[in-house]
């Protein structure tokens, strides 16, 4: 490793190492204003979580790291895609009518419903994309209505689509067919400790994400009209296409949110099915830096204090929002912390293209 990879590397590292310790220090003043027990609240928090809470950790990881590849995407065009909430639901919503319908069998039936889902995300982010490229739309604006319009139209259609179940007002689509769903695997011996089967296609999302932005031209191009679209007018980069197009991916990507918890857990979409995903995606992302190993340790931390705060209330009986403000605080110090390294190694570099430039004293001449 080159020293000035060693020196980036270090301090992001120190970004991370401040923010979190900024994060713990605000959240115990919190405690401790409120009279709540300190000591015991992060005692609880940090013990080492069982086998079945550390499966459900890792479950709704995957799930918070495809929602932060997700909004990662657009954030490397300077695009902010608040939609990702609207994109999954309406996704995941088609993928179980289509699962459920089974019109082809075994796992052909699966990549059918995956692609349904992908496709839609990729649209309905699209109309996004389509209104800030050709019209100047700001695409906060008009992912933040496209939410509110998915959940109406998937309400309406979940309706006359919806199969519902004996003595329950629980309304929810066909179930998927056992042959279609993705398998899930134990890491201990008692239950409810499955790790979804998803969390592999999960992993192939972050790679391919790593590689289409790094190896490929359209990588290069994207981060290049993220970081100065004037650059890539100048450069031939037609600036509309790539907005439309990360916006698309940024889609597609979120239409995969809900299908660990679809093919993995309820195999069905209903009224219960989970909500808010979109939103922590927005926090992982600009945690993790919108690098694919940053999110996932982003989606872990967020995942392992979801888990721990869970029994904060009968043990402790401090509310388990207080995990809540916690990841806040943690957002807030790491965008705080970044910027503060982010000037530090400024500094440090102009210091040292200073010492390289300065001139060198010429040796006298020695006289006879």
């Amino acid at each position: 490793m080159s020293s000035a990879r060693l020196v980036s590397f270090l301090l992001g590292l120190l970004a991370a190492v401040l923010a979190l310790v900024a994060a713990f220090a605000i959240t115990s003043l919190v405690l401790i204003i409120a009279g709540d027990p300190v000591g015991e609240v992060w005692g609880e928090i940090l013990t080492f979580p069982e086998q079945r809470n550390l499966a459900n950790i890792i479950n709704n990881a995957t799930v918070l790291y495809l929602s932060g590849l997700a909004v990662a995407v657009a954030f490397k065009m300077n695009l902010f895609n608040i939609g990702v909430d609207g994109q999954y639901r309406i996704a995941a919503f088609v993928a179980a009518v289509v699962a459920g319908e089974a019109w082809l069998p075994g796992y052909l039936n699966t990549a059918l419903a995956i692609l349904a889902a992908v496709l839609v995300g990729a649209a309905w982010a699209g109309i996004a994309g389509l209104l800030r490229a050709t019209r100047g739309v700001s695409e906060v604006i008009s992912t933040i209505m496209l939410n509110f319009i998915s959940t109406s139209v998937v309400a309406y259609f979940l309706r006359k689509a919806a199969v519902r179940e004996e003595g329950s007002n629980t309304l929810g689509t066909r179930e998927i067919p056992e042959g279609s769903r993705i398998p899930s695997f134990s890491i201990g011996d008692g239950p409810g400790t499955e790790i979804y089967g998803f969390i592999f296609i999960a992993v192939a999302a972050g790679f391919a994400y790593w590689f289409v932005l790094n190896k490929t031209r359209f990588g290069f191009n994207l981060r290049a009209t993220g970081q100065s679209t004037t650059a890539a007018v100048a450069s031939g980069i037609s600036v509309k296409r790539m907005t439309i197009g990360a916006m698309l991916i940024s889609g597609g990507v979120a239409g995969l949110v809900g299908l660990p918890i679809l093919f993995g857990d309820s195999y069905s979409y209903g009224s219960t099915f989970q909500s808010g995903l979109g939103f922590a995606g927005i926090a992982i992302a600009l945690l993790g830096r919108n690098h694919p190993i940053g999110i996932a340790l982003g989606a872990l931390l967020f995942a392992f204090l979801d888990e721990q705060s869970n029994p904060l209330q009968i043990l402790v009986g401090v509310s388990p929002d207080i995990v809540a403000i916690t990841q806040g605080v943690i957002v807030l110090t790491v965008v705080i912390s970044y910027e503060l390294v982010r000037r530090f190694g400024v500094r440090l570099e102009q210091q040292q293209v200073a010492k390289a430039d300065k001139p060198v004293d010429e040796p006298k001449e020695v006289t006879a």
